[in-house]
């Protein structure tokens, strides 16, 4: 789905369009409450990482993270992605980092991953599947967006009612904000036991990158504005900034007109890792990409609630 997000979504209170929109949530709100009969997938450990927020929660970085802490304790990991045609650039991220199983059924790919003895998958977007019996689901934030207007979508930027806490288990909040206690409060409101995270995002620039450079930053991401963020946290002189819809798929007269764009005003031109996947080979020339990682604080205490919900 290629949106981009209105402004309204991310207003602390409800305005009176979303209001209106609000009656129009209910196909969202009513399959929450659908109980399908979850199948148990045994033999593998499954995590399932993903998002209430639609888009823009650093879900892909955590499972990558993730993946690094259960493979230096030896376990032998897989990551499952769910297969969209619009959706390569995080599954190319994802086999860059590790061992992936992409295909169009979850459970199938639990299947598999099971017949080659993977001892744990790491399910990269998922909580909505109504028809797996996850062994541990984690939710991830974005700790600028938050929960937004706290509306279901289409009146607001939620998947499912925050309701829907109480059947996670782990919660990370991802972004470049000091101090996300309002928004825990918010959250322990409708899980008490939920145990939260804070994620930060570590850039890791290629020396080829000079900062000292102007730039013209692009995006086809869930959340543009922390893209911004990070580039001017780690000095990135930003001039002018475009935003594309999320899993924007990049045409040819795209990225001829940015070209013209940035040599107009003397910019180099500097976007996302996934934005840089999507953009055909031979138009790649002159367009530097930001890689980045997740680093979570109380890493110690973060594996020891992976292993005790995992008993591995």
């Amino acid at each position: 789905m290629q949106i981009i997000k209105p402004k309204f979504w991310d207003l602390k209170q409800p305005n009176y369009i979303a209001n209106i929109l609000k009656y129009f949530s209910f196909p969202f709100t009513i399959n929450n409450k659908i109980n399908f009969r979850k199948k148990k997938i045994s033999k593998i450990k499954s995590i399932c990482v993903g998002n209430i927020y639609v888009g823009g929660t650093g879900k892909t970085p955590v499972c990558i993270m993730i993946n690094e802490i259960l493979k230096n304790l030896k376990l032998r990991t897989v990551f499952i992605k769910k297969f969209y045609k619009n959706q390569t650039d995080e599954q190319k991220i994802l086999k860059n980092n590790g061992k992936l199983i992409s295909l169009k059924n979850r459970i199938d790919s639990l299947k598999y991953a099971k017949k080659k003895k993977f001892q744990v998958a790491i399910i990269d977007d998922g909580l909505q599947e109504k028809k797996i019996d996850y062994d541990l689901k984690i939710v991830c934030f974005n700790s600028k967006s938050g929960v937004g207007n706290g509306l279901v979508m289409p009146a607001g930027p939620l998947r499912e009612p925050l309701i829907s806490l109480k059947n996670y288990h782990l919660c990370i909040i991802n972004g470049n904000y000091k101090n996300n206690e309002n928004l825990k409060k918010k959250l322990k409101r409708y899980n008490k036991k939920l145990k939260i995270f804070d994620g930060k995002y570590k850039v890791i620039t290629s020396p080829k990158i000079d900062k000292k450079k102007k730039f013209l930053a692009f995006s086809g991401i869930g959340n543009h504005a922390t893209f911004l963020e990070t580039l001017k946290k780690n000095k990135f002189k930003i001039m002018k900034n475009i935003q594309f819809p999320d899993h924007y798929n990049y045409k040819a007269t795209d990225l001829i007109e940015l070209k013209k764009k940035a040599k107009l005003f003397n910019l180099k031109i500097i976007t996302t890792e996934k934005d840089y996947l999507r953009i055909n080979r031979n138009l790649k020339k002159n367009i530097n990409y930001l890689k980045i990682k997740i680093t979570i604080k109380q890493k110690k205490l973060f594996t020891k609630y992976l292993l005790s919900y995992e008993k591995l």
